[in-house]
């Protein structure tokens, strides 16, 4: 007994072109969700010099040295990572910002002295709870975007 298939060809065609359709469709649903998100927290960071809110941003890869990272989204091969990040040399403050600090006594020069403590002001966790659902959302619909492209031969 011999089975043909009809379109096989057109249809591993089809799957072979998929991985390149659908990594530049979730490379731009990542980048837009991470501008969302970074959007946000912009505009719940307070601005005293704007310094702290200068600081946030993205990035493929790593984040600048001292700053704190939401997350890193990897794919199984790494080609996809996408950080995103508050804080850089002049804004090593950004976690005292959203975690606020306790009250504490000084050491060094000013041994003896009480530092006070400062709430926190929460700018930087809420913006990305506030959009993670859409985010995903919106890789997700990139990736059965580019699976129903791939199957109508675009």
């Amino acid at each position: 007994m011999t089975v043909k298939i009809d379109g096989l060809s057109s249809l591993q065609k089809k799957l072979a072109r998929m991985p390149l359709n659908v990594k530049q469709r979730i490379r731009e649903a990542m980048e837009a969700a991470a501008d969302d998100i970074v959007n946000l927290a912009k505009s719940l960071a307070p601005s005293d010099s704007g310094k702290l809110r200068d600081s946030i941003g993205w990035t493929y890869g790593e984040a600048p040295k001292g700053s704190i990272k939401i997350a890193n989204v990897k794919t199984k091969t790494g080609e996809l990572t996408i950080t995103i990040y508050a804080g850089n040399s002049e804004a090593f403050y950004a976690r005292w910002v959203e975690f606020g600090t306790s009250s504490h006594a000084a050491g060094g020069k000013f041994t003896g002295s009480t530092i006070p403590s400062i709430p926190a002001q929460p700018f930087f966790y809420v913006s990305f709870r506030a959009l993670r659902r859409s985010a995903k959302s919106r890789i997700n619909r990139s990736i059965n975007k580019a699976a129903k492209e791939v199957a109508s031969g675009r």
